[in-house]
């Protein structure tokens, strides 16, 4: 789901740069707007007539003569390609890839990160000059609200879009099961094999755990679930109706907590920490993202210790934005299983 206390995007342009970056966009624009089949305001047009073409989420259609070979994408979506069998087409990617101490981030999953570029390792970073001079053929990311390009920074999205045509998926407002049929989708049509052992063996993996998870909540008799995330100054409590990942745990029977009056584009209720325990909760499914307080720092606040799930320690983390693929989400059910496993009804 979107951040609930994201940093304010950074301006990407210092003023000093500017005239060397549209040097580097007149010699790659011109040639990257035909070879997308683009009109003259950036959009794709889909009306190429190359052999290659994919449809995405926005009803756009990308055009080319034939598979682009030379893809760039968010980091999170480039571990998706990559858990469908992509590989040396993802030459690029932006969105958290190494953590401070130089590791690959959770979200990259099993990609390669000392193989590709990484063009930006934050929100509001991308470096267009990185971009430029990986000669991408094609730029994928998510897409969590109608035509919004995840961790494309909305300043310099006009300039980033020249080189190459994009491909979002939707990732909110639907469920998890069709960024990941999206994103397989995708991975064939760019060369990946979808019978190859291990994507039928994670899909495997997926249903059994999706299977699971439902046994064990019928089995729990009526256990409630917060999603839920902290930061110094407020408690969010998430809306299930929205992130991708919460609409298919409820499918699979899980009952969360409803927020009543939602802000932040309809993915959060933000409450003081005076009105955390406003909604009962048996467990919490906590944000385990670096930009949200972990359990630790969370002790602190006196209005934490009071909730019954805390006293009880029924907690276990969440993966607010998951990789939207089979291997990457089989994971998450099982982690929930067991919590909903060894968790009781709280009076």
């Amino acid at each position: 789901m979107p951040t609930s206390f994201r940093p304010t995007r950074r301006g990407l342009l210092a003023a000093g740069g500017a005239t060397a970056l549209g040097a580097v966009l007149a010699a790659c624009g011109s040639s990257g707007d035909q070879a997308a089949g683009k009109t003259s305001d950036g959009a794709n047009s889909g009306t190429g007539n190359g052999s290659w073409s994919y449809t995405d989420d926005r009803g756009r259609t990308v055009t080319a003569k034939s598979a682009p070979t030379r893809v760039v994408a968010f980091t999170g979506a480039a571990a998706a390609l990559a858990d469908f069998g992509l590989d040396k087409q993802l030459v690029g990617v932006f969105g958290e890839t190494r953590a401070a101490d130089g590791k690959p981030d959770p979200q990259a999953g099993s990609l390669d990160v000392d193989r590709v570029e990484v063009i930006g390792n934050a929100w509001g970073e991308f470096s267009i000059e990185k971009y430029a001079a990986l000669r991408p053929d094609l730029l994928v990311t998510h897409m969590y609200d109608p035509d919004a390009y995840w961790y494309v920074p909305d300043e310099s999205k006009d300039k980033i879009l020249q080189l190459a045509p994009a491909v979002l998926t939707s990732t909110g407002r639907v469920s998890i099961r069709q960024p990941i049929e999206h994103y397989a989708k995708l991975a064939e049509a760019l060369g990946a094999d979808l019978k190859a052992p291990k994507v039928v063996d994670a899909r495997t993996r997926f249903e059994q755990a999706s299977e699971a998870l439902r046994q064990a909540v019928r089995a729990a008799g009526g256990i409630k679930v917060m999603a839920c995330s902290g930061s110094t100054d407020l408690f969010y409590v998430s809306n299930p109706k929205v992130s991708c990942d919460l609409i298919w745990f409820a499918e699979l029977g899980v009952d969360f907590v409803q927020p009543e009056k939602t802000d932040g584009g309809d993915y959060y209720e933000g409450l003081s920490w005076e009105n955390a325990g406003k909604y009962h909760a048996d467990v919490l499914l906590l944000d385990q993202r670096s930009t949200a307080l972990q359990p630790k720092d969370l002790a602190a606040k006196p209005a934490w210790g009071r909730l019954p799930a805390v006293q009880a320690g029924q907690i276990t983390p969440w993966d607010a934005v998951p990789r939207f693929s089979y291997a990457g989400f089989a994971p998450l059910l099982e982690r929930l299983t067991a919590a909903v496993q060894k968790s009781r009804k709280l009076s």
